[in-house]
């Protein structure tokens, strides 16, 4: 069960004790409302998805009423919600991460921005759906994201290919997933504006054998213990975004839940039983569970977005050649969508993921494209290089 859903998951057919899985409308925001629902339902494990519940606490009532929960508490949460608070538990963790000024007048940002140079990033330090981040050799847009933020981060630019992992962890032990890549420009190249994210793949051909276990002794455990420590022990899914530099490994970010459009691509890969994973997390038996089996191909996720988005995505397009996208190889994952008179429309600025699954990057990447050729939306966008250098052997570390 689902809640609230969207037209993609209320339309998967039965899969559990010949029960479809169903979506129910509830405000994620009524934190009693979700804490009935469950009660209701009788669960046996709530799995908070989004940042923005996560960060609010609503782990915290659903933990209290007695369910087992996958998602961290709401001080847990804070090391996506305030990059400032993130950078805190690094310094203290010793996790490697790039040099940062927090900034809270235009001059304290103009004065980072200067100490720092070209190209300069600046990062909202809240929440912003993937699209608070400014990365550019322009010094006025950078001068002109900071004005708009209450409170900024200026930070050192760092080189080197980036990469995605995902740690289950159950406050304790951390159980990571095998690396990804995404793709967070708007445009081929990476060219135009930054997005939440406009397409993934996994595994990196291209990546040191040993990337896993370095960046999990280097920046998991580390951050999870010190978590753990604070009293504020972090129970859900880790993410961190990483970039391989000529120094070595660094921190870019952290998130509190599956990444769009990592996950898109990674759980298709998953041949661990999934439910299982997160409610040992949940019940702090991840020690027990064992290590995680993934299947030995390539898979690719294109992000199919709406007109005109990131700026002000066009809502209410019809989107039609869904179904006939679908394969044994290939699912549809829905994001902004949404049912009008039983018509599937555009209703968010990401609104598919196209992902497929191939013997290697060329195959997967070839029945993904295919796949979002069959898809019709006016005026929609993708990018046509998502893994394109990694198949190729373009990425070097």
């Amino acid at each position: 069960m689902a809640a609230p859903g969207n037209p993609g998951i209320a339309a998967l057919r039965p899969a559990y004790d010949g029960q479809s899985v169903g979506c129910r409308s509830v405000d994620v925001t009524d934190h009693d409302a979700v804490v009935a629902l469950a009660r209701e339902l009788d669960v046996d494990l709530v799995v908070v998805g989004p940042e923005a519940p996560l960060v609010a606490g609503l782990a915290d009532p659903l933990r209290d009423a007695g369910f087992a929960v996958f998602g961290p508490s709401r001080e847990a949460a804070q090391i996506e919600g305030s990059k400032a608070f993130a950078k805190d538990v690094m310094a203290a963790a010793g996790v490697p991460t790039g040099r940062a000024y927090v900034c809270v007048t235009p001059e304290e940002a103009a004065t980072a921005i200067d100490a720092f140079g070209p190209p300069y990033v600046v990062k909202d330090d809240g929440l912003a759906a993937g699209k608070g981040v400014v990365v550019t050799s322009d010094r006025e847009e950078a001068l002109a994201h900071a004005a708009e933020c209450d409170q900024v981060l200026i930070e050192e630019f760092l080189d080197g290919p980036e990469v995605s992992l995902f740690a289950i962890t159950d406050g304790t032990t951390v159980l990571p997933m095998q690396p990804a890549q995404d793709f967070k420009r708007l445009g081929d190249n990476d060219e135009g504006p930054n997005t939440g994210g406009m397409g993934a793949y996994t595994p990196l051909p291209w990546a040191p054998d040993d990337l896993v276990a370095d960046i999990t002794e280097k920046v998991l455990q580390p951050t999870i213990d010190e978590l753990r420590h604070r009293g504020t022990p972090f129970s859900g899914l880790l993410y961190a975004g990483l970039a391989l530099t000529s120094r070595g490994v660094r921190v870019i970010e952290f998130n509190c839940r599956f990444g769009d459009p990592e996950t898109q691509a990674l759980l298709p890969m998953l041949k661990t039983p999934l439910g299982g994973l997160l409610y040992a997390a949940a019940t702090g038996k991840l020690a027990d569970h064992g290590d995680l089996s993934w299947r030995n191909a390539s898979s690719v996720a294109v992000v199919v977005a709406a007109k005109k988005y990131p700026a002000s995505p066009r809502k209410g397009d019809a989107i039609t050649g869904v179904e006939q996208a679908e394969s044994d190889a290939v699912h549809v994952f829905h994001a902004g969508t949404a049912l009008d008179d039983e018509e599937l429309v555009t209703a968010g600025g990401r609104v598919l993921a196209v992902s497929a699954v191939g013997k290697d990057l060329a195959e997967a990447r070839q029945r993904a494209y295919a796949a979002v050729g069959q898809i019709r939306i006016k005026g929609s966008q993708h990018r046509t290089d998502i893994a394109l250098k990694a198949e190729r052997g373009e990425i070097t570390v």
